[in-house]
């Protein structure tokens, strides 16, 4: 259920709340005024296959976006118990991709992160420091934002959160190769170590694994992104591009230039796999939501 709240001048609400009360899928449906002189509030209780069609009219009534606020509500109780409907909220989904699309210093800062451990990793064989860089990474924001800039047609959001991915993956990268250096010049690396022989060794080659677990987990993400559950799935998102930049940055630090043009190949094949999986999941979703408005006789968002 969707939480539904609008604040405005009192003339525009009293149309806000005549518009909700006679939606299909709205129900307690409220008017209350606002601290604020001559100026209301609007709350009601929404299905989420109402919410786009519900936000195209009120911009139609000059109700500012600023001015609407949503809330996704988890219902217990009896209604509970009820065939739950699962629908996508557009607005909610751009509204994130938006928010996930900008290179904020806190991103920044776990891709940096994510690096050196991923990079730690890499030099001491350890899968669990690969695991750990992976579960740091928040990389999954920008690529699903990636996806609904391209399928909503909106090129300044998919060029920016494409921009945000370049700029936490190099970060990774940069941040692998600078501590792998300085290990190297301490004379800290293994003896004997060999970078083809490491745990990451396969990340030099494109095969049909590389773009079928791409694909798979571009699914999954979108899905995650959708239902708020992209801290626990990122794990597994991660593991098609973090290790191969800390791959590629261990392969700079050391001077083995051989391994960096392989190691790109698989990063941007897995980057441009996921993009495909998860913007493929976006279109089939908008064209059952669509389906089924025309079933019901609705006008679409």
């Amino acid at each position: 259920m969707i939480n539904l709240e609008v604040f405005g001048e009192s003339a525009a609400m009293a149309a806000v709340a005549e518009l909700l009360d006679e939606a299909d899928g709205v129900s307690r449906v409220r008017l209350v005024d606002a601290t604020r002189a001559e100026h209301s509030i609007v709350s009601a209780a929404a299905r989420p296959s109402a919410v786009d069609r519900l936000l195209e009219e009120m911009r139609r009534l000059g109700v500012p976006d600023a001015d609407i606020t949503l809330t996704r509500v988890e219902v217990v109780g009896p209604s509970a118990t009820e065939r739950p409907e699962v629908s996508l909220v557009w607005e909610d989904v751009l509204g994130m991709a938006w928010l996930n699309a900008r290179p904020i210093a806190r991103y920044l800062a776990f891709m940096l992160v994510a690096g050196v451990i991923g990079g730690y990793g890499v030099i001491e064989r350890n899968s669990i420091l690969i695991v750990g860089a992976m579960a740091v990474s928040p990389d999954l924001l920008p690529i699903t934002s990636i996806s609904v800039g391209l399928v909503s047609r909106h090129a300044r959001l998919a060029g920016w959160a494409f921009l945000t991915l370049a700029l936490g993956l190099a970060l990774s990268s940069v941040a692998a190769a600078v501590f792998t250096l300085a290990q190297d010049q301490l004379d800290l690396i293994p003896s004997g170590f060999n970078i083809d022989a490491t745990i990451l060794g396969s990340l030099t080659t494109v095969n049909d694994e590389t773009i079928a677990v791409a694909l798979a987990a571009g699914v999954a993400g979108m899905l995650a992104l959708e239902t708020r559950a992209s801290s626990g799935v990122g794990v597994a998102i991660s593991v098609t591009t973090i290790p191969a930049a800390a791959y590629l940055g261990v392969a700079v630090g050391l001077g083995e230039i051989g391994n960096v043009g392989g190691a790109l190949a698989v990063l941007g094949t897995n980057v441009a796999m996921m993009v495909l999986g998860a913007s493929a999941t976006l279109i089939v979703q908008r064209t059952l939501r669509r389906r089924a408005v025309a079933m019901r006789g609705e006008p679409g968002p």
